[in-house]
Order: structure tokens, then sequence, then C-alpha cells
């Protein structure tokens, strides 16, 4: 055989044996066709079926009678802090009590000064303290008055000092939503053994 017929047919076999390698190297590629675009009312169908809405609701019906303010049925532009918060029914006394906290039959009237500009008298409470008063002072524990019933408002009464004698003092109480009513008058006498003892002397036996 020929060198040239060997070399031709050794350079047939290289070029095949490439060819082989190409084809097992190279990666096959594949076309898919763009899907169909959605059909929307199909969707909308779908949708609906799945997922149906819910049935209208009514509203409650109101009347005239519903915006009544009651118990049950507060005005909520009214202030509930307000309404709960304790009415102070009696009227705050702006005067200056002496013994306030003692009534008259606490109180012993002790002394009588009458003579200088004013006349002044003393009254010991049960603690032993001397207080001494004014014709004009109030005096001793006020009266409660309650106006309209037991809820209605309040107002307070006291007893004055109208005048101090040589040997008594003379308290009325004035009630000034009764004026046609006259006061209520108490004698407090500076001596009451003695004048017990003249009444029970004037007593036929």
């Amino acid at each position: 055989m020929r060198p040239s017929t060997l070399a031709a047919r050794a350079l047939a076999g290289l070029s095949a044996a490439l060819l082989v390698a190409s084809a097992c190297d190279s990666t096959p590629t594949t076309t898919s066709a763009t899907p169909p675009p959605p059909n929307r009312a199909a969707l909308a169908a779908a949708s609906a079926s799945a997922s149906p809405l819910p049935p209208e609701l009514k509203g409650p019906e109101y009347t005239e009678n519903d915006f009544v303010e009651s118990d049950r049925n507060r005005d909520p532009f009214r202030s509930f802090l307000v309404q709960n918060q304790p009415v102070n029914k009696t009227a705050l006394n702006q005067r200056k009590i002496e013994l306030a906290q003692y009534s008259i039959d606490e109180l012993k009237l002790v002394a009588i000064v009458t003579g200088g500009d004013q006349a002044r008298a003393m009254f010991v409470d049960p603690s032993g303290k001397g207080t001494v008063v004014y014709k004009g002072s109030f005096v001793c524990r006020p009266e409660v008055v309650h106006i309209g019933g037991t809820n209605g408002p309040e107002y307070q009464l006291n007893w004055r000092v109208d005048r101090i004698r040589s040997a008594d003092v003379v308290l009325i109480r004035e009630d000034p939503a009764q004026p046609a009513i006259p006061p209520a008058t108490r004698v407090i006498p500076l001596h009451p053994e003695a004048e017990k003892q003249a009444a029970e002397g004037l007593i036929p036996g």
C-alpha cells in the first residue's frame, strides 16, 4: 500500500472522530411556543363562584323614643363623671361660729361683764375651755333645715347673742326662709341654781 493512501485514510479517520466528539458535546436546544393570554371572563366567573358576596345587611330601625335620654339611654355628649360626683346640698356657712361643736345644753355661763364699751360673757365647754362672746356673736351647733323633703337642699340656722344682761344672756335663732315666724329665744342664766331655788319658793306648798 502506498504511503499517500495511508495518510488519506488516517486523515479521514481523524475527521470522523472529531465530528463524533463535537456531536456528543453539543447540548440540544428546544423551543416552546408562547402560551395564549388568559381568558379574563373565565377567571372572573371562577372567582365569583369560589367566594360569593355576603347578603346585604339591613341596619336597625330607630324611632323617636330611642333618642329620649333615660337610665338605659345616656346622652353620649354629657359627662358621666360629673353626673356621679356627690353634690353638696348643704349651703356653706360663711359666718364665724363660736363653740360650733357643742349644743347650748353642753355649755355653762360662768361670767358676765356689762361695764366698758361692750358687754361680754364667758361660756365654758365640756373640756373646761372658756370662750368670750359679744352681742351679735353666733354660737353653738347649728340646726340643719331641709327644703323640699329629705333629698332637697339644706341650710343652717344659728343661735345669735341678742342681749347680755347682768344675770343672763339672751340667744335668738331666726329662720330667713320663714320671716313671718318669730325667732326662737333661749335665755341662759348666770346662776341657774339660784333661779331654780327662787322658782321653787314661789310654788305654794
